[in-house]
């Protein structure tokens, strides 16, 4: 059936809004934070036959968009009886799910008694249980310790709430008050979505609604690969590194060779490094997201669906730490590991079309949990992430407090911490000098410091990007990595695997400090024009001393002016150094 472009049009703009209210509505009505105020949630809409993306909220995850499409279909094949009303819970990481806090659920809906698509949403709770408040264990070595592993089960059914499983969850998850919010929450916007999708459908008729929906499909894909052919043939090679597993001091690589053939990309990661003990590995469906990110950063334009994805295999062995099999932890794969992948593809495409590629961009989220005893408040449990600096490209500097590459997401308010939890929030700036040096200068990254006002905590981080920066393109140099300190009752305490640690005891009064990495710079520093190091330096985001060992720029400190002959003969040495 042919279907004219008005028609497809208003359709297109119902699927968007559909996915749009249901996040609207998570948005609203969770408990967390996190989920409310620092968007770390995605709603989509699914094929009822396979699982396949039809649309997903344009404030979602991008991290999501190939996950929640595995969840989907993880729950097409293991229940039977799919019956009206019925939603189902998942947040195992090996049957479509990310890390365990990536609590999804799955909507079935029915139009005229036929099943004709699925509903999915997924937030992340601050807390699942397991050995840390939070789930973020940089000691874990199996996935046990890591929480609550729920495989697809009804939490509703035929529309009815199962106490049974309900029980099940907030008898093991801390601060279970919260997580029954956030599961009403997740369920309302499912059944808003259903709503709102058999309104349409009754506007249009679902054969109407589903060829507008094979249409959209085919359109992205072959978007997408118009875009792909842009892409010169070739195989492009590139390799980065993650810190270490939590556990062993040791790097892990993802070896990435990336063959574009026509409209056509094959990845293979087969060289990667072998599954880690702690829980820096990775499970398929996050790998692949993270490949397809990369490459949405680069084209942004392609609508999500299944038809963008189209043109993608892979070669992912399970023999390898980013297809890692159970019981392998994998608390850091949605948020530290899916990044590396994503600066891979980048980094491999800055070999392909450097002028459309980025140098690294921050590469780290800074999982942080906090739980502890509030003698005013009481038990509380809070999770926070926390931007950097993009890298700069062919077009730009890098964004400065960006979010991370995975997310839409943003670190939640202070205001929202400080009246919820007992801390004190004494510097939030800007990183002065962290950004790679670049013709188009890197973001910078944040500094982020908070202090305990009462009671006893026990913080847990799981980051990355503290061992190995974000790297340059093009001659653009490295950002700086990550540093984090604890002041425990005065003394300082910086982490052994500098990211990565787990319940650390605070009491009232310690403080704790995170500086997260800046992001690489883009060309050759000594190609940036002067009068731009000389705005950066007043700006505060670099001093006089990087302007002329990294810019070779000699700035008058008397009078702030540019020194045009000393900066002429200072960049003709560093360029002939080079």
């Amino acid at each position: 059936m042919k279907i004219d472009p008005i028609t497809l049009a208003v359709i297109r703009g119902s699927l968007e809004q559909i996915a749009d209210e249901m996040d609207a509505t998570l948005e609203r009505m969770a408990f967390s934070p996190v989920i409310s105020d620092g968007f770390d949630r995605a709603s989509g809409i699914y094929d009822k036959t396979n699982g396949e993306v039809i649309m997903q909220g344009p404030r979602g995850l991008p991290s999501f968009i190939y996950v929640m499409e595995f969840t989907t279909r993880t729950v097409i094949e293991s229940i039977e009886n799919i019956e009206p009303g019925d939603i189902y819970i998942v947040n195992d990481p090996y049957l479509g799910g990310t890390h365990l806090m990536d609590v999804k659920m799955v909507k079935p809906v029915f139009y005229k008694g036929k099943l004709t698509a699925f509903l999915a949403n997924s937030g992340h709770w601050p807390d699942i249980g397991g050995r840390v408040p939070g789930g973020f264990s940089s000691k874990a070595t199996e996935i046990y310790q890591e929480g609550l592993r729920l495989p697809p089960i009804r939490i509703l059914d035929k529309g009815e709430l199962n106490r049974e499983v309900l029980d099940i969850i907030l008898h093991n998850v801390r601060v279970p008050d919260e997580r029954q919010g956030d599961i009403i929450a997740q369920v309302t916007a499912l059944n808003l979505g259903a709503e709102r999708l058999t309104r349409l459908l009754d506007r249009y008729g679902e054969e109407t609604v589903f060829d507008a929906i094979a249409e959209l499909s085919a359109r992205s894909e072959q978007l997408m690969r118009s875009h792909i052919e842009t892409i010169p043939d070739g195989v492009y090679t590139f390799e980065d590194y993650i810190d270490s597993d939590g556990v062993e001091w040791k790097p892990l690589t993802i070896h990435m060779e990336m063959e574009v053939k026509g409209s056509d990309v094959h990845i293979d990661f087969s060289k990667s490094s072998p599954p880690c003990k702690g829980p820096l590995n990775s499970v398929l469906s996050t790998t692949i997201a993270g490949v397809y990110i990369g490459f949405k950063h680069i084209f942004p334009d392609v609508p999500i669906n299944a038809g963008c994805f189209a043109p993608f295999s892979f070669d992912l062995p399970d023999t390898t730490f980013i297809n890692a099999q159970l019981p392998r932890p994998v608390s850091g794969c949605a948020s530290e590991v899916c990044q590396r992948i994503i600066d891979v593809v980048l980094g491999a495409l800055s070999q392909a079309i450097p002028d459309k590629s980025y140098a690294a961009p921050m590469g780290t989220v800074t999982n942080l949990s906090v739980g502890g005893e509030d003698p005013e408040k009481g038990y509380y449990v809070f999770y926070s992430f926390i931007g950097g600096g993009y890298g700069g490209n062919f077009l730009t500097d890098g964004l400065i407090n960006g979010n991370p590459t995975i997310a839409l997401a943003r670190t939640q308010a202070l205001e929202i911490f400080e009246s919820r939890y007992p801390v004190l929030f004494t510097r939030y700036t800007i990183r002065e000098g962290s950004g790679g040096a670049g013709m188009r200068r890197g973001g910078l990254g944040v500094i982020f410091e908070f202090q305990i006002r009462r009671g006893e905590a026990s913080a847990s981080m799981l980051g990355e990007r503290g061992r190995f920066a974000p790297f340059g393109i093009l001659g653009g140099k490295s950002a700086k990595s990550a540093k984090h300190t604890f002041i425990l009752q005065g003394e300082e305490y910086n982490p052994p695997h500098i990211s990565k640690d787990e319940g650390i005891p605070m009491q009232a009064g310690d403080i704790l400090r995170l500086e997260t990495p800046g992001g690489g710079g883009y060309g050759n520093p000594t190609d940036r024009p002067p009068e731009l190091v000389l705005q950066d330096v007043k700006r505060g985001y670099y001093d006089h001393k990087t302007a002329e060992e990294e810019y070779g720029v000699l700035i008058v400190e008397n009078d702030g002016a540019i020194d045009a002959n000393g900066t002429a003969q200072l960049r003709a040495s560093l360029r002939s150094q080079q």
